[in-house]
C-alpha cells in the first residue's frame, strides 16, 4: 500500500519554510558589498574634484573643478545578488567654463549588472 501523506506534508513544510526566509549572512554580505561600492565611487569623485567632501581649497577656485550636488539611488545586480546603493553626483567645470555632469568610470551610466559571470 502506497501513502501520499509524506508528499502533502513536505509541500506544507516547504511553504512555511520559505514564507519568512531571512539569512543574516546574506544580508550582511550584501551590506558589505554595497558599502564597498559606495566607498569606491566616493573616492573616485574625491579624486576628480581634488578635495574631500566638505573640503575647501586654500584659495577660492584653487584646484576645484566642480562641486557635488546630491546623491541618487542605483540598483546593481551581480554574483552577490541584487543590491541598491546611493551614489554621489557632481557637476564639473572645464577650463573654458562649460559645465558637465560627472560620470563614474567604475559604474557606467545605465549599468544594471556587473561584468562577472551570472549563475
Amino acid at each position: 500500500m502506497i501513502s501520499t501523506i509524506t508528499t502533502a506534508r513536505a509541500e506544507e513544510v516547504e511553504g512555511l519554510l520559505f514564507d519568512s526566509w531571512f539569512d543574516p549572512i546574506e544580508d550582511g554580505l550584501r551590506a558589505k558589498v554595497r558599502g564597498f561600492i559606495e566607498t569606491m565611487i566616493e573616492e573616485e569623485l574625491t579624486t576628480a574634484l581634488s578635495r574631500p567632501r566638505y573640503g575647501r581649497g586654500e584659495r577660492a577656485g584653487a584646484g576645484v573643478v566642480g562641486h557635488r550636488h546630491g546623491r541618487r539611488r542605483r540598483r546593481l545586480t551581480g554574483t552577490f545578488g541584487p543590491t541598491e546603493m546611493v551614489v554621489p553626483r557632481a557637476r564639473l567645470v572645464d577650463s573654458d567654463g562649460t559645465r558637465s555632469e560627472w560620470r563614474s568610470a567604475a559604474l557606467r551610466a545605465y549599468q544594471r549588472r556587473t561584468l562577472g559571470p551570472m549563475r
